[in-house]
């Protein structure tokens, strides 16, 4: 499989900056393959029920009426968006989604940082949606990015061991690519939404301003949402 180089990415990708310019700020991809277990994030909440029908709703997690929404884009191929998902989102669990302090949601943008790995990793992400529902999604989108690194058709498989999906099941979504349709309406919402890079990370649709990826912008833009 080619991969776009890490050279040529971020070159490309300076045309894809935003106020929150996460891709071109330093940090990259897992580099070392990690067992699929217990996410480290806390509870997720259950607001939609596992469907086929397309598009599919936007995993939620947190308290779905929380007064704070937090909404992420991420390209499963982005380096910059495996270390918001790995180093930054379970800091934000710990510290917002256990108490049900926010209401998190995911998109996925595909710039695509790799022309395969973008939308099929984002296809087996959905896959598990909607065989399991948001729960399972979360859990099956860290495994992702904590091993970005050997994605593609057996990895897709093989790490949704312990949920109650079929991994080949999995895989032929992934690689047929079965639920571009929901993966181009959260892309397009992205666009309509002035989105260009990833991660991007918007609190109450404000777009975090950072120079690198990190938690501590990310803490702050919700505690000056929480007290607005």
């Amino acid at each position: 499989m080619k991969r776009t180089s890490r050279r040529a990415f971020l070159a490309g990708a300076a045309a894809l900056t935003t106020a929150s310019a996460g891709c071109l700020s330093g940090g990259s991809g897992s580099d070392t393959p990690v067992e699929a277990g217990t996410p480290a994030f806390g509870t997720i909440a259950e607001t939609a029920t596992p469907t086929e029908r397309q598009p599919l709703p936007t995993p939620v997690a947190g308290d779905p009426e929380a007064d704070v929404t937090v909404t992420v884009y991420e390209d499963y191929a982005c380096p910059h968006c495996a270390t918001y998902a790995t180093g930054v989102f379970p800091q934000v669990a710990a510290d917002y989604l256990e108490s049900g302090d926010i209401r998190y949601e995911f998109y996925d943008f595909p710039i695509p940082v790799d022309e395969a790995v973008s939308w099929e990793a984002a296809n087996a992400a959905r896959a598990v949606q909607a065989a399991a529902g948001p729960q399972a999604y979360y859990v099956y989108s860290e495994r992702l990015f904590a091993n970005q690194s050997s994605l593609g058709p057996s990895a897709y498989a093989s790490l949704t061991e312990g949920l109650s999906v079929d991994g080949e099941t999995v895989r032929g979504a992934a690689t047929d690519r079965q639920y571009d349709q929901t993966v181009e309406a959260n892309r397009q919402a992205g666009v309509d939404r002035g989105v260009q890079g990833t991660p991007t990370v918007l609190v109450d649709g404000d777009p975090v301003q950072w120079q690198e990826v990190a938690y501590e912008p990310v803490r702050d833009a919700i505690e000056s949402a929480r007290s607005a």
